[in-house]
């Protein structure tokens, strides 16, 4: 994860400082409301603190509802450096509402000041990550997604612990009113130098009529599953982290007696954590959307949520003499509750980072705005949604630990239904930590498989564990045609149906099911998969390159896609093959020994004979 690109990169880093920023001024904004409201005992309408503070969470996300769509099509249409700029100069505006607001302590107009910087940042939240592949590299955007989530939770904790110390100050209305204005002139200095880029759809026809804008924005989002399944895990993440967000104020005061330093001190936990698990989801990546790493994360959050529930405290809550950060960290059971908060933000940046790089990745660039647009407009319904969740938490007097159970049960069900939707992408991550673990792996020649569309790649056929290193180090998923009597090992059988491993047989043994096996590759191949074949059949028994079958030939004939020639290096003599001996009956020869993937020039079709590919790989 190169520095160079919030630094030195003079397309990404001012988009990252103008986005950071925005976030800053919005977390100045609300918690200094946040901490009015529950801290200093100010009332709106007569709702008790809880309510209030899950009020303003619904009141500063019900725009990406209303406006999305709209948003989405103009950031389309227009030049996006431009519609920055604009957003920029409207936040400026907004925040000198807010410092009206606060000078004459009127709470609703600083309510409606959090709608407004809602409405600022929906019509900025379809530029901010649909511009991003037209500033970065493909090998940089999930590096890039990982800083504008470090950014934004970043600013999140920096916002949150700023706004809770000024607004505590002495005059601290006039701190807070001279840091909002600060901060959002900083950022349209930022958002000024961000470069422009062509615009995506010119000629679109921006709709005002709200039915079949929406009704058009998720027709685009329900053109790929891929991408449309992503956006309702984004949308269920916001669920949980507003939910989680909202209760943390009333839970510390009411429920640990505990004071502002240690409100502040959970959410430090909890904005680092993601931060952490946005660094080490880049790491984890490789440079490819690994979405493995999805239901890891959802099954890690809800570990760490549960555990919320059995950490409870040994004493009496205080509303007199409310703890210190000091005198909560000596408690019983303080420090375990950070930790949770702390890890179950780190599996929360693991879980979010793949699915909002997929839907850059996946969609189309004409129209990626309206479907950041329609993915923003499911996040805010999901948001409502908690935030009248809480308030009837509230409503029927549950507790936390309650609370956190039943938020613990239901991202579980989360986590059992994605991994159900992907489980060969969670397999692919195993695979990647595990081929890592063994050996020290390199790769030659990678950009030469396909960044999208069909193709088939053929690879000598070393040892048991070839499918292994080839999942860890393409990119891309990739599809492996294996012998089907492995299939026949029962927990062998379970993974590789898991993996959707496609089983094939000889003419002679059982032809259906080779017929069978032709019939998927091609149904896959027609989807734009990448299929794997090892033509020999069989894994080498003396180190040499057996003869290629006809089979990639029937393959090709029935779809002439391009085929790409790998050859794995360094496996011979290893654990899973039959050199020095039978595979499994041997010592190790020692783990990270090198491994290196060649992968050569696509071959068209045409020219994809099994002898000539045999020559291509013996070669490589």
């Amino acid at each position: 994860m190169s520095m160079k690109l919030i630094t030195r990169d003079g397309k990404f880093a001012p988009l990252f400082w103008t986005q950071f920023l925005g976030a800053l001024t919005d977390n100045f904004l609300k918690n200094a409301l946040v901490v009015l409201v529950t801290f200093k005992g100010a009332t709106v309408a007569g709702l008790d603190a809880g309510s209030v503070v899950a009020l303003s969470g619904g009141l500063f996300v019900l725009p990406f509802f209303l406006l999305s769509p709209l948003a989405g099509q103009v950031a389309d249409k227009l030049e996006k450096s431009r519609l920055i700029r604009i957003t920029k100069i409207w936040e400026v505006l907004i925040m000198l509402v807010g410092c009206a607001g606060f000078y004459f302590h009127n709470f609703v107009l600083l309510l409606s000041v959090l709608f407004l910087a809602g409405v600022q940042a929906t019509l900025f939240g379809p530029v901010k990550y649909s511009i991003l592949p037209d500033l970065v590299a493909k090998d940089d955007l999930v590096s890039a997604n990982a800083y504008i989530e470090l950014g934004t939770f970043l600013a999140i904790l920096v916002g949150t612990i700023g706004g809770g110390i000024l607004i505590s100050l002495p005059g601290g209305e006039l701190w807070i009113s001279v840091a909002l204005l600060v901060l959002s002139v900083l950022g349209l200095i930022s958002g000024w130098r961000v470069k422009p880029v062509p615009a995506a759809c010119p000629d679109l026809a921006v709709s005002f009529n709200p039915i079949p804008t929406f009704r058009s924005t998720f027709t685009i989002l329900r053109e790929k599953k891929a991408i449309f399944n992503s956006v309702l895990g984004i949308s269920w993440f916001w669920f949980f982290g507003a939910a989680v967000l909202s209760l943390l104020p009333v839970y510390c005061k009411d429920y640990l007696g505990a004071g502002e330093q240690v409100v502040t001190c959970f959410l430090a936990m909890y904005t680092i954590g993601i931060g952490i698990g946005s660094i080490a989801c880049e790491k984890l990546s490789f440079k490819r959307v690994e979405i493995g790493l999805v239901p890891i994360g959802s099954i890690g959050m809800t570990i760490f949520l549960l555990d919320l529930f059995f950490a409870r405290p040994d004493w009496i809550p205080d509303a007199g003499k409310l703890l210190t950060f000091t005198e909560f960290l000596q408690t019983s059971v303080g420090p375990r509750l950070l930790i949770d908060f702390l890890m179950m933000s780190v599996f929360g940046g693991f879980f979010i980072l793949p699915l909002y790089t997929l839907i850059q990745e996946r969609s189309h660039p004409e129209s990626r705005s309206r479907v950041i647009a329609g993915n923003n407009i499911i996040n805010a319904v999901f948001m409502v949604a908690s935030a009248l969740v809480v308030m009837a938490f509230h409503h029927y007097h549950l507790t936390y630990p309650q609370i956190f159970l039943i938020l613990g049960f239901a991202n579980l069900a989360v986590a059992i239904y994605i991994y159900s939707i992907v489980p060969e992408f969670a397999l692919r991550f195993l695979a990647w930590i595990l081929a890592r673990l063994m050996y020290r792996l390199g790769v030659k020649g990678e950009h030469n498989i396909p960044t999208e569309g069909p193709a088939i790649l053929v690879c000598n056929h070393v040892s048991f564990s070839d499918w292994l290193i080839i999942s860890a180090l393409v990119k891309r998923p990739v599809r492996f045609i294996m012998y089907y009597k492995f299939f026949e090992i029962p927990l062998l059988r379970y993974l590789m149906k898991q993996a959707k491993v496609i089983p094939i047989a000889g003419a002679k043994e059982d032809p259906a099911l080779l017929e069978a096996a032709y019939d998927q590759v091609s149904r896959d191949l027609r989807d734009g998969e990448i299929i794997c074949i090892f033509p020999e059949g069989q894994i080498t028994r003396d180190g040499n390159l057996n003869p290629f079958k006809s089979g990639i030939e029937k393959m090709l004939a029935r779809d002439p896609v391009p085929v790409v020639p790998m050859a794995l290096k360094g496996l011979w003599g290893s654990f899973f093959s039959f050199g020095r001996g039978r595979a499994f009956m041997k010592l190790p020869r020692g783990f990270f020994h090198k491994v290196e993937l060649v992968i050569g020039k696509p071959v068209s079709a045409s020219e994809a004979k099994a002898e000539s590919l045999h020559t291509k790989v013996a070669g490589l």
